[in-house]
C-alpha cells in the first residue's frame, strides 16, 4: 500500500499538537516530518547473448548432471544423532573404532564385504567405524550418457540405507579430511539392545 502525501491543513494541524507535547528525550534532534523513502532505482538487464546454428560456445563446457550430487543427499539427511556428539563427528575430534578400506574392490566384493563389516561392528559394540571409499577415477568416454565419478562412494551410501544394513546404522556423514574428506564415510552405528 502507497501512502499519501499529507494536505497542508494536515501539516498545519501535526505542528499544532506537536508544539503541545513535550519531548521524551530534550536531546534528540527533531525533524519535521519523515522523509519519504527514496524510489527503487531500476537496473538494465544485460543484453542476451545470440548464437547462430552450428556456432561453438564460447566459454568452458559445463556438464549436465541432473541428479544432486552425493555430497548434498548425505549432507541433507535429517539428523539421527546427539547434535553434541555430531559436531564432534564434524570436526574430526572422534576417532573411528574400526576401518573398511574399499579401494580397488568391484561392486559385487564390496557389498559384502560392507554388509559383513557394519554387522560385526556393531556386534562387537562398536559405536563409529570410518569406511574409505576413494573419491574415483574420471572415467566419462564422452559417450551420450555420461558416468558418475566414484560408483562406490556414490553406492555405499545407498546400501548403508537398505535392510539389513539400515536397522544398525544411525547416522551417515561425509569423513573430515584427517579420515579421508570426500572419499571415506563416518557410520554411526545404533547400540545392541
Amino acid at each position: 500500500m502507497s501512502r499519501r502525501r499529507l494536505r497542508p491543513d494536515e501539516v498545519e494541524l501535526w505542528r499544532k499538537v506537536a508544539d503541545t507535547t513535550h519531548k521524551l528525550h530534550p536531546d534528540r534532534k527533531v525533524t519535521d516530518l519523515p522523509l519519504p523513502k527514496p524510489k527503487p532505482v531500476k537496473t538494465p538487464r544485460a543484453p542476451v547473448e545470440r548464437f547462430a546454428l552450428g556456432e561453438r560456445v564460447n566459454g568452458p563446457v559445463r556438464m549436465h548432471d541432473l541428479s544432486p550430487g552425493i555430497r548434498d543427499h548425505v549432507a541433507a539427511a535429517p539428523l539421527q544423532m546427539d547434535k553434541k556428539t555430531f559436531g564432534r563427528l564434524k570436526r574430526g575430534k572422534l576417532v573411528p573404532e574400526g576401518k573398511l578400506d574399499l579401494h580397488g574392490m568391484t561392486m559385487d566384493q564390496a557389498h559384502p564385504a560392507l554388509t559383513r563389516f557394519i554387522l560385526s561392528a556393531q556386534a562387537s559394540g562398536k559405536r563409529l567405524v570410518l569406511v574409505v571409499t576413494g573419491k574415483g577415477k574420471h572415467r566419462d568416454d564422452g559417450g551420450p550418457i555420461p558416468t558418475r565419478l566414484g560408483v562406490l562412494r556414490h553406492n555405499v551410501p545407498q546400501w548403508l540405507a537398505q535392510p539389513p544394513l539400515a536397522q544398525a546404522v544411525l547416522q551417515i556423514s561425509e569423513a573430515h579430511l584427517k579420515h579421508g574428506g570426500g572419499g571415506a564415510y563416518y557410520v554411526y552405528l545404533r547400540r545392541t539392545r
